[in-house]
């Protein structure tokens, strides 16, 4: 597994938007430069409008790998550009959907992250890109990109260093969790020492154990 990568963008809101549905949204992130500071609720400046579902501690930052946007580029037949789809950071090297949950990041010199947890594609979402059944597709390619918490801040930049400096010893990926979650991959989590899962997975817990 790859060790390193490198920060293509940091992106924060551009501009908060409309929305038909939710009234307001800050999904409309765009590329910043120089360095940014992160902090335990996301980066400075940055805004979430609905921090229920997009925000908090265990969702202050959301990565997304440019292998992940070139797939997507192809397939829309556009540019993908960093903070289209809502992210903070775009990665290359370092693919956030192959992160194991719990995985910890440095991001230049100071700031260490921690994967928490896949993205989960809203109507929002579908209104922002303004593709026909986009909410599905994005499902379904499973490319879905994983939310960060802040477990030391600094600043990071375009250009920074993106190092893995802790691997859980449990082998569920925020792909595996969010494709195909089971009872054996929710106690692998629940048994990994020293992990802090988000409140949202209580219940995802709570309907896998109804259906068994």
């Amino acid at each position: 597994m790859v060790d390193q990568g490198t920060v293509l963008a940091v992106c924060r809101v551009h501009a908060l938007l409309a929305d038909q549905g939710s009234g307001v949204t800050a999904i409309d992130k765009r590329p910043v430069t120089g360095p940014v500071k992160v902090q335990p609720y996301g980066l400075f400046a940055d805004v979430q409008a609905d921090r229920k579902n997009h925000g908090g501690l265990h969702k202050a930052v959301y990565a997304y790998s440019q292998s992940d946007a070139d797939f997507w580029a192809v397939q829309l037949g556009r540019e993908v550009p960093p903070g289209l789809f809502g992210e903070n950071l775009r990665l290359s090297g370092v693919e956030a959907n192959s992160a194991l949950i719990g995985e910890q990041w440095q991001l230049g010199a100071k700031a260490v992250v921690e994967v928490t947890m896949p993205r989960t594609p809203c109507s929002v979402f579908q209104r922002r890109m303004a593709e026909p059944q986009w909410v599905k597709r994005f499902t379904e390619a499973a490319r879905v990109g994983a939310y960060l918490r802040v477990l030391q801040t600094g600043s990071i930049q375009q250009g920074d260093e993106v190092r893995v400096i802790h691997r859980p010893s449990h082998s569920v990926t925020v792909r595996d969790w969010f494709s195909a979650p089971s009872i054996a991959k929710m106690q692998a989590l629940q048994n990994e020492p020293g992990l802090e899962l988000a409140p949202e997975y209580q219940p995802y817990f709570e309907k896998l154990l109804r259906r068994n």
